[in-house]
């Protein structure tokens, strides 16, 4: 009897271990440490924290398998859909996540495309990619140059004055290629030669005025003053305005809209199919999708959230878009695979400057 005993308490220790450890892979400043520390607190589980910083890093650990992760963040496009359609990542059971009612069905909505049924994930934060300028900088280069549209970085008569002060491209021709088509009046979902053409004419009369490529590394370049227009993430920006003021060193950061429509991306809270901890990542879901937490990861990241309930303990609200700008807003949907190699060697080329 006591061998039985002992052996039944063995194989149910693995389980309350597995109860206990809660692994996650986000991107780079994108938390608030206090929210790791009060789950924690609440719940006993003991949490490791990883960072990326880039979709292909993640992407490469969790088609590989077994990479030990029990939640991660990827961007809607392309990484989350492509890993649903890999079989990569599991079903949120919502039985176990009361708060997904919290969530913003209209932001739920635009995700569909990538996830139907929105089966596989909630949404993180979310935001827009657009412009980092320095406006006292430009206008001392380029005065007549519209600080509203898409033609302050597009139009090779404007970066080529602007590239005195400096321009910033962000590295990923997912982000950058659906703006240009939209810049040049085509479908942002548009794959077809043609527009490939088009959006890699555009990109080349303006290379010789790029200064660098980064990936999340124009945040300290813009609030530093280093460069004076960046193609980035809205949140990006944001966070190397308050950096900025913060330094004291006279550096003005702004976020820019381009008028003509920007795309609006999300990343997601996702649960690998071969997470080792279930139980303790959907109770981290949950976790997260509480207003009062959600409104703490807002507040440190600058980044807007989906749970509107959350804006009562939000510092700066003006991080949420007006109506009137989502609705020059655009979700792009996955991209063919065909599609994809062919931006690939486009992106390639242009980087290359040929």
């Amino acid at each position: 009897m006591k061998r039985l005993l002992l052996a039944l308490l063995l194989l149910a220790a693995p389980v309350w271990a597995e109860d206990k450890e809660l692994n996650i892979y986000n991107w780079t400043d994108y938390i608030d440490p206090a929210a790791l520390k009060k789950f924690t607190a609440e719940t006993g589980i003991k949490v490791r924290y990883d960072v990326f910083d880039s979709l292909e890093t993640l992407e490469a650990k969790l088609l590989a398998g077994h990479s030990g992760y029990d939640i991660v963040l990827p961007s809607n496009e392309p990484t989350f859909s492509r890993l649903i359609r890999a079989g990569a990542l599991a079903e949120i059971d919502r039985t176990r996540v009361p708060n997904w009612n919290k969530l913003d069905a209209e932001l739920m909505r635009r995700v569909e495309s990538s996830d139907p049924g929105n089966k596989h994930g909630a949404i993180y934060l979310w935001g827009t990619m657009g412009l980092g300028v320095l406006p006292e900088k430009i206008k001392a280069v380029a005065p007549d140059a519209p600080l509203d549209s898409w033609d302050l970085l597009f139009k090779p008569e404007h970066a080529k004055r602007i590239a005195a002060c400096g321009i910033t491209m962000m590295d990923s021709a997912i982000d950058v290629i659906p703006s240009v088509l939209k810049f040049l009046g085509r479908d942002p979902n548009g794959n077809t030669a043609d527009d490939l053409a088009e959006v890699e004419r555009a990109l080349l009369a303006i290379r010789p005025y790029i200064r660098t490529f980064a990936n999340g590394g124009a945040l300290e370049a813009l609030a530093t003053g280093q460069t004076c227009l960046a193609f980035d993430y809205s949140g990006d920006v944001t966070q190397a305005a308050y950096r900025a003021v913060e330094a004291k060193q006279g550096v003005v950061v702004r976020y820019v809209a381009p008028k003509e429509g920007v795309e609006v991306g999300f990343d997601m809270l996702a649960i690998p199919a071969d997470a080792p901890h279930k139980e303790a990542a959907h109770a981290f879901i949950d976790f997260v999708l509480r207003p009062e937490v959600m409104a703490g990861i807002t507040n440190v990241t600058h980044y807007p959230n989906a749970v509107p309930a959350s804006r009562a303990g939000i510092a700066d609200t003006s991080v949420f878009p007006s109506d009137a700008e989502m609705a020059r807003f655009f979700t792009i949907g996955p991209v063919p695979q065909a599609a994809e190699r062919l931006r690939t060697r486009l992106w390639a080329r242009f980087k290359a400057g040929n």
